[in-house]
């Protein structure tokens, strides 16, 4: 593990790989309750073609954070990954974001293209703006509204499991949670009071003319079985993004980069080569 000073804040990460001489650094940026760890399944993969880089957002882990603060914000974070970029000091990275990383990638190839090389959205979390609601959605919860202060508030109450039961759940269905093996659950609950921080982070919803603004080669890839909201999103996103790519990950849902590693690293290693 490695810091970089950004923002005032060391942020933690693991540089693994050399990659070829002419290919940049892939960045990795996790989403909600995650951090560095969370790609581990895919770390090896990717970094005999590439240098990768996955970092841990302000107030993940390695730090334990008591949720007491006031910057852990959607804009700070997007504020620390410019700048954690920059000071990589290697010129335009690819970066992959997945859920919350994915919101973030898109507010970095939105503020800095010049950052990006190409990006990478696994299923972006966020809100979409009314113009870009579909007129029939799937149905199922939309993890990143109701379910995040209600599971915050069992934080709050000290029911640590019961609070990752509902968020977790709420992404890949009931019993998920139950069912995870020891480590992944260590990993959710040693990010668990960032949820606090979530309910109040002032998170933008995709606009329209934002993913039509976009110029850095992108795709977007979602897991063949995810429900709800997040199954929407990246395929709205899609549609408006100019000269989008899409790939399905049969039989997966929202990590399905956990779920079937070696099927998502080769959709991403083949865009980054194309």
């Amino acid at each position: 593990m490695q810091t970089l000073a950004v923002n005032g804040y060391d942020m933690a990460y693991l540089d693994i790989g050399r990659g070829m001489a002419d290919s940049p650094p892939l960045v990795l940026v996790h989403g909600t309750l995650g951090d560095f760890r969370t790609w581990n399944a895919v770390l090896g993969p990717l970094s005999k073609r590439h240098r990768v880089v996955s970092l841990s957002l302000r107030r993940f882990f390695p730090e334990h954070w008591d949720g007491v603060g006031n910057d852990y914000r959607m804009a700070q974070h997007v504020d620390d990954v410019i700048g954690f970029i920059e000071k990589l000091h290697s010129g335009p990275v690819d970066l992959v974001g997945h859920s919350r990383g994915g919101h973030i990638g898109f507010r970095v190839a939105q503020a800095r293209p010049d950052l990006l090389r190409r990006l990478v959205l696994a299923e972006p979390g966020g809100d979409l703006e009314p113009a870009l609601q579909p007129a029939n959605s799937p149905p199922g919860p939309v993890p990143a509204g109701p379910r995040v202060p209600a599971a915050a508030e069992m934080v709050r109450n000290g029911d640590i499991d019961g609070a990752l039961a509902l968020f977790v759940d709420g992404i890949d269905g009931e019993g998920t949670w139950a069912r995870l093996p020891a480590v992944p659950r260590q990993l959710l609950r040693d990010n668990i009071f960032t949820l606090l921080g979530q309910v109040d982070e002032n998170r933008k919803p995709f606009l329209k003319g934002e993913a039509e603004a976009i110029r850095t080669p992108t795709l977007l890839i979602g897991g063949g079985d995810t429900k709800g909201g997040l199954s929407v999103i990246w395929r709205v996103l899609a549609e408006h993004i100019p000269g989008a790519r899409t790939a399905i990950i049969p039989g997966t849902r929202h990590w399905m980069f956990e779920q079937a590693p070696q099927e998502f690293c080769d959709a991403v290693l083949d865009f980054l080569a194309a």
